[in-house]
């Protein structure tokens, strides 16, 4: 019985190291399969980084969004961006024109509105009884309609566009915003300035000569204008903070503050 225990022992061992060596084979294979998965992953996860790593470049004003979308991404900003060059260029001379009627030439907006409906009216006018002598078709004058709906978006994207800038208003002057209220100051003081070397048209004019070149123009080369904006930005930031330190650090804070840091 000894002995058959003893020879039993090498069968059942020779049976569990079998089946060890089927487990150890299966997971070799799997480590196998997996490391050579693993190769096929870390390309990708290589690829996404440059990727990831691109979407973090700084851009000017801290836009996460392409520059079509940031004009609206519909048809301003096809006209802004020149994506069609008739339309932007019509559009751009137009503005030219009035600007040469008005300013150069000191039309006067009254007197262009009525010599316009006084041509067209006397020649549609002759035109019609014309067409009585000659045997013809009187001319086909269209009914003209203004539209309700694009008037009531203009008015009220230009209400809540009032209503933000009345907002920041109230927050500047509450007190609340040492930052903001120096810029806003800053800035209408350039515009006042700017505003007494031209009229209110003229101001008009180089505004609107700029929305449709600088956008365009930032948008060709914007991988260059933003290092730069970014140096500019970590420079005024600088100067601003020894600005702070130096000067408003030390103007004497109101109660608000006060409440709001206990």
């Amino acid at each position: 019985m000894a002995e058959h225990v003893d020879n039993s022992d090498p069968k059942g061992e020779s049976l569990m190291e079998k089946i060890a060596d089927k487990f150890h084979g299966h997971d070799s294979s799997s480590d196998s399969d997996t490391e050579t998965k693993n190769p096929a992953v870390k390309p990708e996860v290589e690829a996404t980084e440059p990727s990831s790593v691109k979407n973090k470049v700084w851009r000017l004003f801290g836009r996460e969004k392409p520059v079509h979308k940031v004009f609206g991404g519909g048809k301003p900003a096809d006209v802004f961006l020149w994506r069609n060059k008739k339309i932007s260029a019509t559009v751009l001379g137009g503005a030219t024109a009035i600007w040469v009627l008005f300013e150069l030439l000191e039309y006067h907006l009254l007197t262009l509105i009525c010599h316009i409906l006084i041509i067209n009216l006397a020649v549609l006018f002759l035109w019609s009884n014309a067409t009585t002598f000659i045997n013809k078709k009187p001319p086909h004058i269209p009914e003209v309609h203004i539209p309700q709906d694009p008037i009531l978006q203009v008015a009220s994207a230009l209400r809540i566009e009032i209503n933000r800038a009345l907002a920041q208003l109230r927050e500047i002057a509450s007190g609340r915003e040492l930052k903001k209220f120096l810029a806003v100051i800053a800035g209408l003081w350039i515009l006042s300035i700017v505003g007494s070397w031209c009229n209110f048209l003229t101001l008009f004019y180089i505004s609107f000569v700029l929305l449709h070149t600088v956008p365009v123009l930032y948008e060709k080369y914007e991988d260059k204008v933003d290092p730069l904006a970014e140096k500019a930005m970590h420079e005024i930031k600088k100067q601003y903070a020894v600005f702070d330190e130096k000067v408003l650090s030390k103007i004497p804070r109101g109660p608000f503050k006060d409440k709001k840091r206990e």
